[in-house]
């Protein structure tokens, strides 16, 4: 059951600690941080259970009428511990930034709620509760988003509510889908079900569950949410959506390329593909950005796609696509960290001065020394420079494309897409070091713009306070001792994941810091200065009337996928629906009409029908009555003896005391009591024609 309550704790604090926050605000952030870091020290001791090749599941039947499945191994340990360290980092972050902000009591109880889905999902040994989980997370987590609720955050939220919804129906229908084809959802056991499966029917359910999980990754074309939600977020909060939310789709995209797809090469091909235009065109779109945490938001994008590649390679490499599956793992752990310590940097700024543009916060870092290692340790980690924990994934990516290309060659196939592949991964990384480098010299380097004066810091009292400090400096140097130290922690963390991915060791060992592999790093770099001084400082850089330059964004407003297709789409879908709607709605109407009119016509008929046949048997024996009455008295005896007798002629007297039932026939038939009843007959009788002609 320690898996179910890593998964639990977090949720029972965030309610403890609300309780506690109704009264008093200092002890709810002590609660918050001592339920985090208690979260941290349980997956801390199950990752090091983990290491030493320790795994077992924990089953909960009945729960939720299907129950849950929990497991622990290497991979799932690792991401547990990740999200429980970036939970404790922003929490203790989370004091001093929230301080003056409104509904801190709420932001607590969502983020340990959100804390608690999330290791919930990387637990998960079945999709069912992965779904269950991810759900739980999506809805939590959107709270984090609007936390300001100014209308940017509103707006913002209202994205991420849709994409969020939407990939969870879309991933259910695919789950539904694969679970009547295979019978079961259980990951260890995808594989086996699915053979003699129809291909079609499979890749189709396949496509469904990519879906739902993409959204939550950030894959092109789901990935609008991300340059959104980021900016207008909390720091802390936003640190998390991408640090840890974001590898969440990207687990779940894992699970099925690694179980149901493994060494698939059609499905590697499209993960491919959608993996190199998030990569590329994140860091194309960053580039023009000039708000500091929209940068980062759009490089988080990127850095997805660079996983997405190490995801759709190890599928195509087949069983030797160890440097795949290290690369992706490596790099998926990487990005967590830097992200984490680029994004609680980005909150001091706005701390300080509530702005994010990157001409009113230049100069913010000149003489704050500590801020500068902070930033620089996540500037240094995300462009692949080399002694740094992201050059260490970023050559083992590059290095399994290198390894596919020669297989292809050796095998006498054509490789030219895949060497265009190499190189757009290159330049990939080449402008992520362009609008790093970007960011840096704006923070650090620049001279702080007129208008700015007097603006940065603030006041007498120091720009960070000791908590604060702690949780950004042991979050920045974390990464560097990752990238100098890569044989003795990195590839540890890489060998215990590596059962997850079902994927083997390298048969050498791997040479960081060889020719070869500095090689790709050094393209990347060389790419990303010439892309500075020749792109950024030239044309997105203009210089004012005082001298001084100003960064400007030449981004189409256009081109925002969100505002220029998708919103319109979803308006003339609405549209289209309301108009087929509302046609059904008039077409139903008519039809009604008609019946009752037809009915009603018919009902008539009948009446009428039956008050002409009354009045004619009427007319008939009263016309007989006449003639009778000049018969003589012997001929009326006569008729009298047969049985014409009952409408003879009879005595004067007996004749006009019969007149009342005639009277009383007329009164009958003209009453609102017998229409009623005729109308019901005839509308019966119209019913029954009707039903059965339908039949």
């Amino acid at each position: 059951m320690i898996l179910f309550i890593a998964a639990l704790l977090p949720m029972c604090g965030a309610l403890v600690s609300y309780l506690i926050g109704r009264r008093s605000k200092s002890a709810r952030d002590y609660t918050a941080a001592a339920f985090a870091l208690t979260e941290f020290a349980l997956m801390l001791w199950l990752f090091v259970r983990a290491l030493g090749g320790e795994s077992f599941t924990c089953e909960i039947p009945y729960l939720l009428g299907r129950g849950l499945l929990l497991r622990l191994d290497g991979f799932r340990a690792l991401y547990g511990l990740i999200a429980a360290l970036m939970w404790l980092m922003t929490t203790l972050y989370s004091r001093d930034y929230l301080s003056h902000y409104r509904n801190r009591n709420r932001y607590y109880l969502f983020t340990l709620l959100t804390c608690g889905a999330t290791v919930g999902v990387f637990l998960s040994y079945d999709l069912f509760t992965t779904f269950l989980f991810f759900e739980v997370m999506s809805f939590t987590s959107y709270v984090m988003v609007v936390h300001d609720e100014k209308p940017g955050a509103m707006r913002a939220g209202q994205t991420y509510l849709a994409v969020a919804i939407l990939g969870g129906m879309v991933l259910l229908m695919g789950l539904l889908l694969l679970e009547n084809l295979c019978g079961t959802l259980r990951m260890d056991e995808l594989a086996a079900a699915s053979k003699g499966v129809d291909r079609a029917r499979l890749y189709l359910a396949g496509a469904l569950i990519l879906f739902g999980f993409a959204a939550k990754a950030g894959m092109y074309p789901l990935h609008i949410w991300l340059p959104k939600a980021h900016p207008v977020a909390p720091a802390p909060a936003s640190a998390l959506l991408s640090g840890v939310l974001t590898k969440a789709g990207v687990f779940g995209i894992l699970v099925l390329s690694c179980e149901l797809f493994l060494h698939d090469a059609p499905w590697g091909r499209v993960i491919l593909a959608f993996g190199t235009i998030t990569m590329f065109l994140g860091a194309f779109i960053a580039l023009f950005s000039i708000d500091l945490k929209r940068t980062l938001a759009c490089s988080s994008m990127s850095q997805i796609g660079f996983i997405l590649v190490g995801v759709g390679m190890q599928c195509l490499l087949g069983e030797e696509n160890a440097l795949a599956a290290w690369g992706t793992v490596l790099h998926m752990m990487n990005h967590s960290l830097i992200k984490l310590a680029l994004f609680m940097a980005a909150g001091v700024v706005y701390q300080n001065l509530h702005k994010l543009d990157l001409n009113e916060i230049r100069g913010f870092g000149r003489g704050k020394p500590l801020l500068m290692f902070i930033f620089g340790m996540g500037y240094l980690g995300i462009i692949g420079m080399p002694l740094f924990n992201g050059y260490v994934s970023k050559t083992l990516l590059h290095e399994s494309i290198v390894e596919y290309i020669e297989h292809l060659e050796h095998a006498g196939h054509a490789a030219g897409a895949y060497q265009a592949l190499e190189w757009i991964f290159l330049i990939s990384g080449g402008l992520t070091a362009a609008y790093m480098t970007k960011l840096f010299v704006c923070l650090f380097l620049d001279q702080p713009a007129a208008s700015a004066h007097g603006q940065h810091g603030n006041g007498d009292g120091p720009y960070m306070t000791r908590q604060s400090a702690f949780a950004l400096g042991v979050s920045a140097a974390i990464l560097p001792v990752l990238g100098l130290f890569a044989h003795q922690t990195m590839e540890r963390v890489a060998q215990a994941a590596q059962p997850f991915l079902h994927a083997e060791a390298p048969h050498h060992a791997i040479h960081y810091l060889s020719l070869t592999n500095l090689k790709g790093g050094c393209i990347s770099l060389i790419i990303g200065a010439l892309v500075y001084f020749g792109f950024i400082r030239t044309l997105l850089m203009r210089t004012e009337p005082d001298g001084t330059k100003r960064y400007v964004n030449l981004w189409p407003a256009w081109l925002d996928l969100e505002n220029g297709v998708y919103r319109p789409l979803t308006a003339l879908v609405t549209k289209a629906a309301i108009l087929v709607c509302s046609a059904l709605v008039r077409v139903s109407d008519l039809a009604i009409s008609g019946a009752i009119a037809l009915a009603k016509a018919m009902s008539t008929a009948i009446v009428n029908g039956t008050d002409f046949m009354i009045s004619a048997v009427i007319f008939l024996a009263a016309a007989f009555g006449r003639i009778t009455e000049k018969l003589p008295e012997g001929i009326l005896a006569l008729l009298n003896a047969t049985a014409l007798r009952r409408i003879g002629r009879v005595p004067p007297k007996v004749r006009r005391e019969r007149r009342a039932p005639t009277e009383s026939t007329h009164a009958v038939t003209n009453s609102l009591s017998f229409g009623l009843l005729l109308f019901a007959v005839g509308f019966l009788a119209v019913m029954l024609y009707l039903l059965t002609n339908v039949v």
